[in-house]
């Protein structure tokens, strides 16, 4: 049985997984779209407060949003083909952007200089990986920074260092208490001794947003603060019903986008695919509990036959590793579980 057991669980490890990487692709190209990214961003940059989602869409370089580009530490043109964004170097493990953009800063940019915002948007399943989410946002930024100038020298210009920000959207594994929250972490000046004056474009160069998501409904109730972003988000990430085009629709305007219409009726939510990833892996682990059940139903009807025919514990325990291919320990265990007596003498 424990061989059949493992046979199982890894047949079931490698549906989930390929899933799963469905889930990752669809995740992407969703929010790939710059209708569904100004929505985000609107509620996220500071420098978008002021405008509106459709000035947003023209501030973003269609052409920036990538997902194939390597950037190695003191490099910016080195370039192969992938399907994801990473820096590499030497032997040190690859660091992964989801979705990567450039887009117009409006409050830097004059009439012939456009200044421009880097900005990574990571859709993050579990909110708990193992480290700090907060950690790894704060190293994809310092890697997007330094990815900005080639390789350092005495004519090295930090002036052209250009805002970056670094938005991670995460799913599930959440506190109940810190669900629908969203944190955002930046550089400040926090002191300053005797009198000086610092231009804040000079340091606010990292941000950091991390939006914790909890599949609440919206009712119509007051708008507070962060309002169209959760409820935006948490419609296109979790099953929704048939209100999913409406409130959608509240955001993005598809007469101008008639494939982006298209592709959301398609997917219907990206949390619909994990539903049926749910169900579909609580169907196979009902299979699989239906398998071993009647594998231990045949255990017990294979102990309590040779038990009437006075077979001693020791032979019975031996022929349960041969006819079941078990482990002693694993056949003691069945016997001393079944037998109805669970005392015959050796």
């Amino acid at each position: 049985m424990d061989k059949i057991q493992g046979q199982m669980d890894t047949l079931s490890s490698m549906q989930l997984t390929a899933r799963m990487e469905g889930l990752d692709a669809e995740c992407k190209l969703l929010l790939s779209n710059r209708e569904i990214l100004a929505v985000i961003l609107k509620e996220t940059i500071d420098e978008y407060k002021d405008y509106s989602r459709e000035e947003i869409i023209g501030f973003i370089e269609p052409d920036s949003i990538e997902s194939d580009r390597e950037v190695s530490p003191g490099r910016t043109n080195s370039q192969i083909q992938g399907d994801t964004q990473e820096f590499a170097a030497l032997n040190e493990k690859v660091s992964r952007f989801d979705i990567r953009l450039r887009a117009k800063n409006p409050r830097l940019s004059k009439e012939n200089i456009v200044i421009k915002l880097h900005i990574d948007v990571e859709p993050q399943k579990s909110y708990y990986p193992g480290y700090p989410i907060e950690k790894r946002g704060m190293y994809y930024l310092s890697r997007e920074l330094s990815s900005q100038l080639s390789l350092v020298t005495d004519s090295t210009d930090y002036g052209q260092l250009e805002k970056c920000y670094s938005i991670w959207i995460c799913l599930d594994d959440i506190p109940k208490g810190e669900q629908n929250s969203v944190s955002f972490y930046e550089m400040t000046n926090t002191k300053n001794i005797g009198t000086c004056i610092t231009k804040k474009e000079d340091y606010d160069l990292l941000t950091l947003v991390i939006i914790r998501l909890g599949k609440k409904e919206y009712n119509g109730e007051e708008k507070d603060e962060g309002y169209d972003l959760l409820r935006f988000l948490n419609t296109i990430m979790y099953p929704h019903g048939d209100d999913f085009m409406e409130i959608v629709s509240d955001y993005i305007d598809f007469s101008q986008n008639s494939e982006l219409s298209e592709e959301v009726k398609k997917v219907m939510g990206i949390g619909q695919i994990m539903l049926e990833t749910g169900i579909e892996q609580g169907i196979e682990q009902g299979i699989e509990q239906g398998i071993e059940q009647g594998i231990e139903q045949g255990i017990e009807v294979f102990i309590l036959d040779n038990e009437e025919e006075g077979i001693p514990r020791e032979r019975v325990v031996e022929k349960l590793q041969r006819r079941f291919r078990l482990t002693e320990d694993r056949a003691v265990h069945y016997y001393d579980r079944f037998a109805s007596t669970g005392k015959l003498t050796l």
